[in-house]
């Protein structure tokens, strides 16, 4: 699975069209550049291949506000949309994915209903209870890493990064039952995507005159 795969597909439907400079400027707000493939060349490529795959459509070109070339302005399919919660669902309960696909799946987690969202991280979590199960069956964290070698190193920061990660998941599942964040069908969501035009502090650099969209 691809954080950049659902990142520019997820950026998309929250403008409901987007050209690329636009889905740029939204993941480098975000910080995603820093902890993903977020980097521009990426987001641009993905963009065309999730059009060729057909989770987005290319619309007809318009001038750039910016005064540079036509832009195309990218919107999502059906078939994209599940393909984004599929991801965003499978994101939020694997515990053996990589970190940037939890971040990923953290940005859209208010795009689930509250109670969906709860249920997931609550597979998620025992899912972490699960492996650290399987794992102390032969490890015991607490005769210490040097009962089977410096190897036990290896295995006492996969146990320590489990624990951690089992207490962050039941402190979010808390805040969410708690009633934070405004989740799908309940309002007003939290705006986290620039407008048009808008400054980005985080921004990586203007883009070429001629970057192709």
């Amino acid at each position: 699975m691809s954080a950049i795969r659902m990142l520019v597909l997820g950026a998309v439907r929250q403008h409901g069209r987007a050209h690329g400079y636009q889905v740029r400027n939204d993941l480098e707000y975000w910080g995603a550049h820093e902890w993903s493939n977020a980097k521009p060349g990426s987001i641009y490529h993905a963009l065309k291949q999730l059009a060729r795959q057909g989770l987005l459509v290319a619309h007809d070109t318009a001038p750039s506000t910016a005064g540079g070339p036509p832009r195309t302005e990218y919107g999502i399919t059906e078939e994209g949309e599940r393909e984004f919660f599929r991801l965003l669902r499978a994101a939020l309960t694997g515990y053996d994915q990589k970190p940037d696909l939890l971040s990923a799946a953290l940005g859209f987690l208010v795009d689930l209903e509250r109670a969906e969202a709860v249920e997931l991280l609550r597979e998620r979590l025992r899912s972490i209870e699960e492996w650290r199960r399987s794992v102390t069956e032969y490890y015991t964290p607490e005769a210490g890493p040097e009962s089977i070698g410096h190897i036990g190193e290896i295995m006492n920061l996969w146990v320590h990064s489990a624990d951690t990660g089992a207490e962050w998941t039941r402190g979010l599942i808390a805040r969410v039952e708690a009633g934070a964040y405004t989740f799908a069908g309940e309002g007003e969501p939290f705006v986290g995507v620039l407008a048009d035009g808008r400054s980005n502090p985080y921004a990586g650099g203007a883009p070429p005159a001629a970057r192709p969209e």
